[in-house]
């Protein structure tokens, strides 16, 4: 203990006081300009920065851009075996899954404002029931934030349930992918969602359904591999990494420089794999105006 901590005139306590913790979590840094922008400016604009960097954002974001009066129905999905595999890296998966959950309640209580509908999730998908501009829609949104949206046995179950309600209530199916791929925690049986992924998209054309999907950043591995790609409408959100491989494992196999802008959304809409790079302000907008000519009989 120094002398100023001893012995403090008045008016020094106050000077020499801690200061108040500011929230750490106040600015972000945006990934195009490396500029500080203010959170709250960031909700404003749906997390889009004056750069125009689209950065990742929560299924309760997703359902709020797109739902009118951001009201919507929550759809149960349904539960699956945990750790079938009994798989264990670093790290025991149930143990893996239990912090994915309290991170993504933790983050669903920050963002609910008091009376909104609430959302069902309990992996990396959340699916609901609404209407965009009056059009009865089924949005699933993949949420990266929970175990990089990795596609497994609870994603497959989601998305069937979520395909089943839209036949059910005559509605579009609207996917928002966001994924790093399978998950490996539960091997064979990830892989074997993407068949049942696409069995459900069939059905989905003979009920003379839309099948429609918003690919975000990143969409990757077999997820691209499979319902992210099956859509009859692909709309990607600017700069949106899309991509099977990785771009260090594909230049490493051709042994060749790849193109600027390789896998990203704009590449992609060039060489015609994406059908349009909406930004996620018109985003709601271009969506109605889609359904109302696949789905013109909708009330």
């Amino acid at each position: 203990m120094n002398w100023l901590t001893n012995f403090r005139t008045p008016g020094l306590k106050t000077f020499l006081s801690p200061k108040k913790d500011t929230p750490d979590n106040l600015w972000v840094k945006c990934p195009k300009s490396g500029e500080l922008v203010y959170r709250s400016d960031l909700e404003e604009s749906w997390y889009v920065t004056p750069a125009g960097a689209h950065l990742r954002i929560s299924p309760r974001r997703r359902f709020r851009i797109f739902f009118d009066d951001e009201r919507w129905e929550p759809i149960p999905l349904p539960p699956v075996t945990q750790d079938p595999l009994k798989f264990k890296d670093d790290k025991a998966y149930p143990s893996r899954l239990k912090a994915a959950k309290a991170k993504i309640a933790g983050r669903e209580k920050e963002e609910s404002p008091e009376g909104s509908p609430p959302i069902a999730q309990d992996d990396c998908m959340a699916a609901a029931f609404g209407r965009v501009n009056g059009k009865p829609a089924v949005i699933l949104v993949q949420d990266f934030a929970f175990m990089g949206g990795s596609l497994g046995m609870a994603a497959g179950e989601a998305f069937i349930a979520a395909a089943q309600m839209a036949v059910a209530r005559k509605a579009a199916f609207v996917v928002c992918t966001a994924s790093g791929g399978a998950r490996m925690q539960e091997g064979i049986l990830s892989l074997m969602q993407m068949p049942k992924a696409t069995v459900m998209i069939r059905r989905l054309r003979e009920a003379g359904l839309p099948y429609i999907v918003l690919l975000t950043d990143p969409t990757t591995g077999g997820v691209m591999a499979s319902y992210a790609m099956l859509g009859d409408l692909h709309i990607a959100e600017p700069d949106a990494l899309i991509g099977f491989a990785g771009q260090r494992v594909i230049q490493d196999t051709i042994r060749e420089k790849l193109p600027e802008g390789f896998q990203r959304a704009e590449y992609l809409k060039a060489h015609g794999m994406v059908d349009m790079v909406v930004d996620r302000h018109d985003l709601k907008a271009t969506l109605s105006s889609v359904l109302g000519y696949l789905q013109p009989q909708a009330a």
